[in-house]
């Protein structure tokens, strides 16, 4: 599948962007709404919408000025890039101490503009709130942010794809699925277990393994098409338990690239993310594969000079 450029307004931490080609691949050449339950950058969305895949959307995160953000991208592009460009604009006699502004000014009002700018400078655009549920990730000092026409064109091409198809909501990651038939499909991409588990819960969604097992177990008998991706691994190093395999998932190892820790250390270690098909899907894309695929039968990705075609 030759897959078109998405745009990507949103840097965010742990988007699917870079692998977003290949985990289309898996994805059934028809279905009505693709929910994202758990949507961050919505990096999948954008890619299906951009692609032809899919009807409507259907994302959700139970970060609220991120859902804020997005319904901001999608209904009132032009006015969400031009507050973005005065803000950028503004910045630039003394870029730290604006910031700081910002976020103080975010805190205390929710606004999408001030969100968005500082999802563009903050460190590794990587969320974090304090234990009061105020964001408190430093800036970037190396860089400004995205350039205020750079960002428009993507503000502008992702509110072309989604706007008039797309549901925005922040609410429990359960209630989205609970909209799903058969004849859609579901992308997940939760946070590993017990990462966000001090959070602050008005934000971010702690999803513990045991009622995430349950709650696949449920889409498998209701015929749902999902997909997930849930643990991985970096040399010797993993990431998240890996889900069981009562659960007759098909699991596809995604590769994912050399770890910039493992570079910056000189070693080559590279990273893979699991990808897991719901029998339902599996089923319908025919790929023969068995239930459940090891970690030394096949490992998968655009640039992976070693991978195996299926």
């Amino acid at each position: 599948m030759n897959t078109k450029t998405a745009p990507h307004p949103i840097p965010y931490q742990g988007s699917k962007r870079n692998l977003a080609p290949e985990i289309l691949r898996y994805f059934p050449p028809k279905f009505v709404t693709l929910y994202e339950p758990f949507a961050g950058s919505a990096a999948m969305t954008i890619a299906a919408a951009v692609n032809g895949l899919g009807e409507r959307y259907h994302i959700n995160d139970l970060n609220k000025p991120l859902m804020d953000l997005w319904r901001a991208i999608i209904e009132t592009p032009e006015q969400v890039a031009a507050q973005y460009e005065t803000l950028w604009r503004k910045q630039l006699d003394d870029p730290r101490s604006f910031y700081d502004q910002v976020r103080s000014d975010f805190n205390r009002t929710g606004k999408p503009d001030l969100f968005l700018y500082l999802l563009a400078r903050c460190v590794k655009g990587s969320v974090r709130y304090n234990s009061q549920g105020e964001f408190n990730q430093s800036p970037d000092n190396r860089r400004q942010g995205m350039m205020p026409e750079t960002m428009r064109l993507q503000i502008l091409g992702a509110s072309y794809y989604l706007k008039g198809k797309t549901t925005i909501c922040s609410v429990n990651y359960r209630d989205v699925l609970d909209k799903a038939t058969p004849a859609d499909l579901v992308y997940m991409d939760p946070p590993y277990q017990g990462v966000c588990g001090n959070r602050d819960s008005r934000y971010l969604q702690s999803v513990q393994f045991c009622e995430f097992v349950q709650v696949l177990d449920e889409l498998n008998q209701g015929g749902i098409r999902y997909l997930v991706s849930y643990d991985g691994r970096t040399g010797d190093k993993t990431f998240g338990k890996q889900l069981p395999d009562d659960l007759n998932l098909t699991l596809i190892e995604l590769y994912a690239g050399r770890s910039t820790q493992a570079t910056l250390l000189g070693r080559s270690d590279v990273t893979i993310e699991s990808l897991y098909l719901s029998p339902s899907l599996a089923d319908e894309l025919a790929y023969g594969l068995p239930s459940l695929v090891s970690s030394e039968e096949k490992v998968i990705g655009a640039s992976d000079p070693n991978k195996e075609k299926l």
